[in-house]
């Protein structure tokens, strides 16, 4: 990942979650608040509504590299959650890019190329 680094701290997650602008789709949740530093940070959750633990695994592989494609047009300095649904293992993450760039596009965190 280029500009971004994991956010791994629980207290960081529920500043997110009580605090950040969220933008929901069948297959995403998207939570993003400003961080203050100069690079992005990063979680992914998916609780055990979504399956067992290779479903799960797989969800955040998902959710991963489709934030892996979209990464190079998105804006610096923010924290950002992306949680699996239940819709989420059964896409690739090809089909997921759009859904997340949609988001960051109604969340303001999109700095995208012109043709994105």
């Amino acid at each position: 990942m280029l500009h971004t680094q994991p956010l791994k701290s629980n207290r960081d997650f529920q500043r997110l979650y009580r605090r950040g602008k969220s933008a929901a789709h069948p297959a995403l949740v998207t939570y993003v608040a400003k961080n203050r530093l100069g690079y992005n940070r990063l979680g992914l959750t998916a609780s055990k509504k979504i399956g067992n633990a290779v479903q799960r695994n797989r969800a955040r592989r998902i959710i991963r590299q489709a934030y892996l494609e979209a990464e190079p047009d998105l804006a610096c300095g923010y924290d950002l959650v992306l949680v699996a649904r239940t819709r989420t293992v059964f896409l690739k993450s090809t089909d997921l890019v759009p859904v997340l760039r949609g988001q960051a596009k109604k969340l303001g965190v999109w700095a995208g190329s012109a043709n994105g």
